[in-house]
């Protein structure tokens, strides 16, 4: 090996004590030893094609993995063969905790994009968080995330019409876009129309006509898959009407 691979490959392996992405998807207040630990276990550089499967449904459950760069959706399979995406992921997000209750995957997950992700193996990462309680701590609260994720798709699909539907969808994208530093009124969907109308249970036609009025109304510019926010606050107070006619009820 050349002295110029090895300078690639230490490049590509990237150790989470530099990752920009730190403390998004991993505990704040890790001194340097315990860094040094979490180096050691998590398994860096893994690239994933767009279309590439990262894990499929059914799969045994060896590891968590956090996307470092690019985004997935992950999806089940109706008993007639038709897809149902449960949820997009982008870049300082957890994928396959799903699978520690059944040590199965429960869902596919795809990537939209080439991607990146960063391999957590989980008997490792459980045995190292009895001796660093706060990465064990860190792994509840996203479980708890994940819990909370989930009654509030329930909300999404119960309670809330079309437009409402696709303004939540929006806003939290546009949301955890700003987090990561990103333009939060400013991006391009990874997914297709069809996809949004899975997760969000509307058809893709309700999907591209809602967009279509949003941008009427002068609240959205659209172009293919460049969305822009121009009044996010009438996304927010269609949203918040639906809430607090909810709560009244």
């Amino acid at each position: 090996m050349t002295d110029q691979t090895t300078i690639q490959l230490h490049a590509l392996k990237l150790s989470c004590s530099n990752c920009s992405l730190r403390e998004l998807c991993l505990p704040v207040g890790l001194n340097r030893e315990e860094m040094t630990q979490l180096d050691a276990v998590i398994r860096q550089s893994r690239r994933i094609k767009r279309g590439e499967y990262l894990f499929r449904s059914g799969e045994g459950f060896k590891s968590m993995f956090a996307v470092r760069t690019g985004f997935f959706k992950t999806c089940v399979s109706s008993q007639d063969g038709r897809e149902q995406v449960t949820g997009f992921l982008m870049s300082g997000e957890l994928m396959g905790l799903d699978g520690i209750s059944s040590n199965i995957h429960g869902c596919d997950a795809i990537a939209l994009e080439d991607s990146e992700v960063c391999e957590l193996p989980f008997g490792r990462i459980e045995s190292l968080g009895r001796d660093i309680p706060s990465l064990q701590h860190h792994f509840f609260r996203l479980m708890s995330r994940e819990i909370v994720r989930d009654q509030n798709v329930m909300l999404l699909l119960g309670n809330m019409k079309a437009e409402e539907r696709l303004a939540a969808f929006l806003l939290n994208l546009s949301q955890r876009l700003a987090i990561r530093g990103f333009a939060a009124n400013d991006f391009i969907l990874r997914m297709s129309r069809e996809e949004i109308g899975s997760f969000l249970g509307l058809k893709l036609e309700t999907v591209s006509r809602t967009l279509s009025k949003f941008q009427q109304q002068g609240w959205i510019r659209v172009d293919h898959k460049h969305i822009q926010l121009v009044k996010p606050e009438e996304l927010k107070a269609l949203i918040s009407g639906c809430v607090h006619s909810n709560a009244a009820e």
